[in-house]
């Protein structure tokens, strides 16, 4: 009961809004626009377009707020005046009662607000879809006084969120059922992605850890800041981390006059990106405008300053290093390696031939290569792979959804900051390199160091099992028969010994040739 009144209030705001006319005029077709007028008799539509569609967003709650932050990166797919509307999403949610954000932290905390915080603002300074930002700031156990942001979760989410999400999977339900595109997009195996990210926003204990690990892995890059977390004042419905210095990297006019390298500020942007894929396999989910600022400080003049922690995304080994040769093989135009690594992986039928698959992914990305980002749209070359993908069956893999969604917002981010940016050439030297580290002696080091505890325990373990080995042979003086036998037995183990370092020598000649081949002809 419970879905269908929740779907009846989707069309009701659909209708309030008129979100109904508004898909109706974006068609070219006359009898539709006449369609858009009948049903716009007796209802006030006098407001812009995109002012009631992300009132209509904002009204039907937080997954829909989410969806219009996404849409909003991609100005290249929205008209301007819709883009603008959206982007209000990002940061300026109508916020709820501060007396309800006082009473949920003293709640937490089981004590007064005063008690807790030398100062608080009670006026938030930023309200997004699951929670709000307070400033104040407090002392630590050992007395210092801190300037600290305090985000405290919206009341009563979860309802609201369980409510969307049984929607969405009976919708989903019906998708899988009614056609056959629908079971090969696996949607609900994505809802229950959705399912997982969400709840674990709703859980502030967790995303400031997910915040201390892109801390812990982002050190030393000096590209990124993350504000560090003060877990003596976290709880699940509060968290409280530094305070950072930004500006909103959208305002990208004020970023030029305060002396920030513009250019450098995009291609930094996707080399963060690149870094916590591949090398980390733990990244930024939610990279939209308004939660990226960037550092006027100057000492940390043109950094990134990265917010809100609630959706990270995680690859496994696997993952990264099938991700990792498809774009290796794509920025060198090696189309059958990539029809190759879509059959190996099981995405598409094992009967599918390569070369038919190879020519419909060169037809689809050959003519983006050598252009600048402002006249590429990855918007567009996902939409054409995802055509050619349905004539071959390819399945939609549901713990790739999250990086799809990250990869869109990096290139709405690059395009805003540097539409000359040249997406390919820049990824691709560090491609490049996390290859090279994937092969080279230095990953083999690497594996042996993580083998050694096994081997610890195992190796002295060798003298006690051989010694029962020989006792098990007999009780008695051994055998001059015997004694030959273990003669032989240690002249095999030298030859053993000795194809073993040949073996080992040969290996680390050849990682120097396949390094020397990759550098060479690969790149």
């Amino acid at each position: 009961m419970n879905r269908w009144f929740r779907g009846a209030t989707i069309v009701w705001v659909a209708l309030r809004y008129g979100l109904d006319e508004l898909v109706l005029n974006s068609f070219q077709h006359r009898w539709l626009h006449l369609l858009a007028r009948v049903v716009s008799v007796g209802r006030n539509l006098r407001a812009p377009r995109g002012q009631r569609l992300r009132e209509a967003l904002e009204r039907l709650g937080p997954i829909f707020v989410k969806f219009g932050q996404v849409l909003s990166t991609r100005r290249d797919l929205l008209p301007p005046d819709i883009a603008d509307e959206l982007a209000l999403l990002q940061d300026r949610v109508p916020p709820f009662d501060s007396n309800v954000a006082v009473a949920t932290i003293e709640r937490a905390f089981g004590k007064p607000l005063a008690e807790v915080f030398v100062s608080f603002e009670r006026v938030p300074v930023a309200s997004a879809s699951i929670a709000q930002v307070h400033f104040a700031s407090l002392r630590d156990r050992h007395g210092q006084l801190h300037e600290v942001a305090v985000k405290v979760l919206r009341p009563g989410m979860l309802p609201v969120i369980d409510k969307d999400l049984a929607l969405m999977k009976m919708m989903a339900g019906w998708l899988e059922s009614l056609s056959s595109d629908g079971k090969r997009l696996k949607p609900r195996e994505v809802v229950a992605e959705f399912d997982n990210y969400l709840h674990d926003e709703l859980d502030l204990v967790r995303e400031a850890a997910n915040a201390a690990q892109l801390r812990r892995n982002m050190d030393g890059l000096d590209l990124v800041l993350i504000p560090e977390i003060y877990w003596d004042f976290c709880h699940p419905e509060v968290m409280v981390m530094q305070r950072m210095y930004g500006v909103p990297i959208s305002q990208v006019d004020k970023l030029r006059e305060a002396g920030v390298d513009i250019p450098k500020l995009a291609r930094d942007g996707v080399t963060i990106f690149f870094t916590q894929v591949f090398r980390d396999g733990f990244f930024h989910a939610d990279m939209h405008p308004g939660n990226i600022q960037v550092s006027l400080a100057p000492e940390t003049l043109g950094r990134y300053i990265s917010l809100d922690f609630g959706i990270v995304g995680s690859l496994t080994e696997i993952d990264k290093e099938y991700l990792a040769q498809n774009f290796t093989a794509f920025f060198r135009r090696d189309y059958k390696r990539v029809a190759e690594l879509h059959i190996e992986s099981g995405w598409v039928p094992p009967e599918t031939r390569v070369n038919d698959l190879e020519a419909a992914i060169r037809t689809v990305c050959e003519p983006y290569f050598d252009r600048p980002l402002k006249e590429i749209s990855l918007g567009m070359v996902l939409m054409r792979l995802f055509q050619t993908s349905r004539r071959f069956n390819v399945e939609i893999q549901p713990q790739l959804v999250l990086l799809q969604k990250t990869l869109l917002n990096i290139e709405g981010l690059g395009r805003q900051l540097d539409p000359e940016l040249d997406l390919w050439s820049t990824a691709k030297p560090f491609l490049e390199k996390w290859m090279l580290d994937q092969m080279g002696p230095q990953r083999l080091w690497q594996e042996l160091r993580a083998q050694a505890p096994h081997y610890a325990k195992l190796l002295p373990a060798l003298p006690r099992l051989l010694y029962e080995q020989m006792q098990q042979r007999s009780a008695k003086t051994t055998a001059p028969s015997e004694l030959q036998q273990l003669l032989q037995e240690q002249r095999r183990t030298n030859r053993l010994l000795q194809a073993l370092l040949y073996s080992g020598g040969g290996f680390v000649l050849g990682l120097l040739v396949m390094q020397f081949i990759i550098r060479v002809r690969v790149f």
